[in-house]
């Protein structure tokens, strides 16, 4: 069974400094990370029934579209017999045809997220060399997730990030959880859950104190990682603190041991 990690919207934007020494950004003048755009050939298969898109997604995309069919969208098996009539059938929404020309429109180019996961991970890389860098892919779900971590794979679902004035969204969400659905928050969210995938809390209990903790953790870094103001409440502002009067205290040792800046 895969292990899935989920990102639902959440509410937080956060304001630390940042003691560690990273490398300027100008050392980074190559991006080796580029999202797979798997949503391109989604659409063409949703939109126009382009057989050879659908041959594409199952044979050079196999566990994307597993991922697809069996965890976001929950139609079924990727191998029922029918299967691809029922992806076809799910699409016909008209809400959903929207949003797929609306993804169309904005995501025509993401050299500016390839350009930011690519620095965000060698920064991290530099903190935690042992991390493996994920594979990356954009996907179009039915507005149920945002990021999707299996498998040391990041999917990207490009319709919960078309912008705060997309109108759809207010069918269905509220004013505060809309101003987290945008595109500069794709590569926060990414490493946020990324993190968290490899760092889950380490605390034997299951207290909400513990959780927010690890939350706050995770949070304080990706502000570090990422060098903007996103993430921010009580618990971040705690670590921040703490880290700040113990330097000597590492990136791994911050989010594997349960007892620090507790």
């Amino acid at each position: 069974m895969r292990k899935i990690y989920y990102i639902l919207l959440s509410v937080m934007s956060l304001c630390v400094g940042c003691e560690w020494h990273l490398k300027q950004q100008s050392e980074y003048s190559t991006y080796a990370l580029t999202v797979d755009r798997y949503d391109l050939l989604e659409a063409r298969y949703l939109s126009s029934c382009d057989y050879s898109a659908l041959q594409e997604m199952n044979i050079d995309y196999p566990v994307q579209t597993n991922i697809l069919i069996e965890d976001l969208l929950a139609i079924g098996k990727a191998s029922d017999p029918d299967v691809n009539t029922r992806l076809l059938h799910f699409f016909q929404d008209t809400t959903l045809k929207a949003i797929i020309e609306e993804v169309g429109r904005q995501y025509a180019n993401m050299d500016d997220i390839n350009k930011e996961l690519s620095e965000a991970f060698m920064r991290l890389k530099a903190l935690l060399p042992s991390l493996k860098i994920p594979v990356v892919y954009s996907q179009i779900g039915a507005l149920n997730q945002s990021i999707i971590v299996s498998d040391g794979m990041i999917g990207i679902c490009l319709d919960k990030y078309l912008g705060t004035d997309f109108p759809i969204y207010s069918d269905f969400y509220s004013e505060t959880q809309i101003r987290t659905m945008r595109r500069s928050m794709i590569v926060p969210d990414c490493m946020a859950f990324y993190l968290l995938s490899c760092f889950p809390n380490p605390a034997e209990d299951t207290l909400q104190s513990s959780m927010n903790l690890h939350r706050a953790k995770i949070h304080w870094t990706v502000n570090k990682i990422v060098r903007k103001k996103v993430f921010s409440n009580d618990g971040v502002a705690a670590v921040d603190k703490f880290m700040k009067e113990n330097k000597n205290i590492s990136l791994d040792e911050l989010l594997t041991d349960a007892e620090i800046a507790k």
